[in-house]
């Protein structure tokens, strides 16, 4: 903590924003320890405590916009991205739409606090095509609602905070060794899933098995759609024969309209 305080004191607030905003952009960056320096810095009179907070406030807000205009334009292509590093993908996409469909405004204002999902919420907003000024007020509020809550904490905690890092180093070697052996453990058993080839918290069907079923099945006792998302699907898009289109952005919308007598493949990029 003393020598993260000790570098922004020596970079300013140009540090400060490199990181908050490489952090917003979904970059693995130390934000919430840098926002509590910065504010156990201004305690300290290193930093000016108002031009801090518009500094992380503006960084936050920059690095959320690119995120949301990503996911504007490539869909749902880079919530697959940002999700690639957890243990199941498609889980993380569900889970994290699925949030952000019940809690809609309040998932964005809070999504900062909330693990898993503070990386996703920005994208998730362009990609279901949230507009860019509801998307900015809200945005404003959550950058002045987190930087605020985390500067406040190192302004008035500061010295608590170092003191409490300072004696956590004395087991930093067994710390380090944890850490290695919980990343080799992780990428055994990504290598082990990758291998597998599937995920167990979605069915699925062989595209060449669903083939065979639609070639012998006479009347067709199944419904195939398209919920590719834009980012991949445009109106001259080639579908499956048969197939109907459905935007995933309206599925909820769509599902009171579906055939209960049928069998329902879903199909997307």
């Amino acid at each position: 903590m003393a020598d993260l305080i000790s570098f922004l004191a020596r970079h300013s607030y140009a540090a400060l924003a490199l990181v908050v905003g490489l952090g917003a952009a979904g970059f693995p960056m130390p934000v919430t320890l840098a926002l509590i320096a910065a504010g156990a810095a201004s305690a300290r009179h290193f930093l000016r405590p108002e031009i801090a907070l518009v500094v992380s406030v503006l960084a936050a807000m920059l690095g959320d916009t690119l995120l949301y205009l990503l996911g504007r334009y490539m869909g749902w292509a880079l919530l697959g991205v940002l999700c690639r590093v957890t243990l199941n993908p498609e889980a993380c996409i569900l889970r994290s739409a699925e949030s952000f469909y019940r809690r809609g405004k309040a998932a964005l204002i809070f999504a900062k606090f909330m693990p898993g999902l503070g990386a996703l919420a920005a994208p998730l907003a362009g990609s279901m095509r949230m507009g860019s000024r509801q998307f900015l007020r809200l945005d404003l509020l959550a950058a002045c609602l987190y930087t605020a809550a985390y500067g406040t904490l190192g302004f008035l905690f500061g010295d608590l905070i170092s003191a409490a890092v300072h004696s956590l180093q004395a087991v930093g070697l067994v710390l380090k060794v944890l850490v290695v052996c919980g990343l080799i453990g992780y990428i055994g058993f990504r290598t082990y899933r990758w291998k597998r080839q599937k995920y167990l918290d979605v069915p699925r069907i062989k595209v060449q098995d669903l083939a065979r079923y639609i070639a012998t099945a006479s009347p067709l006792p199944l419904l195939v759609v398209d919920v590719r998302s834009h980012g991949y699907y445009d109106p001259g898009a080639f579908r499956i024969k048969g197939s109907i289109r459905i935007e995933p952005n309206n599925l909820l919308a769509a599902i009171k309209d579906l055939p209960r007598n049928k069998e329902i493949y879903l199909y997307c990029s």
